[in-house]
């Protein structure tokens, strides 16, 4: 399935229906006396959350939304019948934004919740409405009033707990598909991973979604490559895994490059709780195991040891990311 995470809608609430103008005939009124009846009101729009929907790609197909117009209002009192709404459904982690505006509308995060985004026409009064004492007979109506219409922009940011960042053929599909029950396309070569893939961790009776973010180049954050496109996805997570090859030439450089893409898209990144994963063990030689793990804990950061091939210390990983996540809960309910 092809991930889209942006798109542009446009959405037309229903028109509210007509007020009716009508005068019954009844014995012994004279003149008979107003039953118009008052018009529906028109559909909304409505945005809302649905668990099982990964991307927005059901929005390049279809980009026009409209809800059912309100009915007019009727003799005898009649009220017109109220258009049905439109109930749009999005992924979770979805923004939706006016399209010339930077500030959301609304965001949706939980499956079921929805949102107004466009409101229906208020249908217009019947002549009945108008009768004063010394007006007994009116002929006014109000038309129904236009539906709201809007165009919109949606933009995806996923919704996971640990988001998984790297350079290009770093290992991380391999790693991800260890880690969880996530099945993505694995291979000896840079871009593997082309779309963000979610998995599901389950340990100590607890779950974690992890996402595996397309590889990050140098200047990912100024828009090159994959990076810029997909960064955005980690913004909603708790933690980061960084996972470095160990058998490159070049693990210190590789680790600042990230750090570097990472501060420079937005500097809270870096304060998120995050694992230095340093991959591919079975192909390094122990005295530079030895070197790499005194220099990250100099760095002070938390070094797991692993390969994703072999799956050796991926255990050990897991247990350290429940007990991150296990701390992150317990700063929480002390915050609040």
């Amino acid at each position: 399935m092809k991930f889209v995470d942006e798109a542009s809608i446009y959405v037309e609430a229903g028109r509210g229906g007509h007020g009716c103008v009508s005068l019954r005939r009844a014995k012994f009124i004279p003149r008979g006396g107003p039953d118009g009846g008052d018009g529906g009101k028109g559909g909304d729009i409505i945005v809302a959350g649905k668990s099982d929907l990964a991307s927005l790609l059901d929005f390049k197909y279809k980009r026009n939304y409209k809800a059912e117009n309100g009915t007019s209002g009727g003799k005898n009192n009649r009220t017109g019948k109220n258009g049905a709404d439109t109930v749009i459904y999005v992924p979770l982690g979805t923004i939706v934004y006016e399209e010339s505006e930077l500030e959301p509308l609304f965001n949706v995060m939980k499956d079921g919740e929805h949102h107004v985004a466009a409101r229906g026409g208020r249908g217009g009064r019947g002549n009945t409405r108008f009768v004063t004492p010394t007006h007994r007979a009116p002929m006014e109506h109000d038309d129904g009033e236009e539906g709201g219409q809007h165009h919109l922009r949606l933009v995806l940011k996923l919704l996971a707990d640990v988001g998984l960042v790297g350079l290009p053929n770093a290992g991380k599909s391999t790693l991800i598909s260890r880690l969880t029950d996530a099945k993505p396309k694995v291979g000896n070569y840079p871009f593997t991973t082309l779309t963000p893939a979610l998995g599901v961790l389950r340990d100590r009776e607890k779950t974690f979604v992890i996402a595996d973010i397309p590889g990050i180049i140098e200047g990912a954050s100024a828009g090159k490559g994959l990076g810029l496109t997909f960064l955005k996805h980690i913004e909603r997570t708790n933690m980061l895994l960084i996972v470095l090859d160990g058998s490159s030439l070049s693990v210190k450089n590789d680790y600042e490059t990230l750090m570097d893409e990472l501060k420079t898209y937005k500097d809270e990144m870096l304060h998120k709780q995050r694992i230095i994963v340093l991959n591919k063990t079975d192909l390094i030689a122990g005295d530079k195991l030895k070197k790499w793990t005194t220099y990250f804990k100099k760095q002070g950061e938390r070094l797991a040891k692993v390969s994703a091939l072999t799956g050796n210390g991926i255990d050990t990983l897991k247990e350290m990311i429940a007990d991150s996540r296990d701390s992150l809960a317990l700063m929480d309910s002390q915050n609040g």
